[in-house]
């Protein structure tokens, strides 16, 4: 893949949603052209849910499926019971399953981020809070070096 491939297959962007009380929220279209109209949502880490293509989603499952179960029996448990295929009907919208919406506590406001090769949902506060607890100054001092 060239680099200017790369460039248009990274997911980026952070996007204000509403979730209705369905539980039904439009998926933003610039991230859905690269990921598709089928994806997979399972549970992620500090609080949101992940987003992966069908592909790359099945990248991850054959990379768990080879390590020994005693390290990853958990996270199998965690990534692989929680996951959901959803698809966008013709408004763009997703339903999310009850079961995620409780564990990443969505509610109506809720921020869909495009993180390079996933995509995460927060509710909007927890995003929020996250972004407020980042200490600047040591991610840089953790990227140096990384010829970054």
């Amino acid at each position: 893949m060239s680099e200017n491939e790369n460039a248009r297959h990274t997911l980026k962007g952070t996007y204000y949603q509403s979730m209705d009380v369905k539980g039904r929220m439009t998926f933003p279209a610039k991230l859905r052209e690269i990921i598709g109209e089928r994806f997979i949502v399972t549970r992620g880490s500090d609080g949101c849910l992940f987003v992966y293509s069908k592909e790359d989603f099945e990248l991850r499952a054959e990379k768990i499926r080879n390590l020994p179960m005693s390290q990853a029996r958990n996270f199998q448990r965690v990534f692989m019971a929680n996951a959901s295929e959803v698809e966008a009907d013709k408004q763009g919208r997703i339903l999310i399953p009850p079961a995620l919406r409780t564990l990443a506590g969505l509610d109506k406001e809720i921020v869909v981020t495009g993180v390079s090769d996933r995509c995460e949902i927060w509710d909007k506060q927890k995003w929020e809070d996250f972004n407020n607890s980042v200490d600047l100054g040591a991610l840089m001092d953790a990227l140096e070096g990384l010829d970054f």
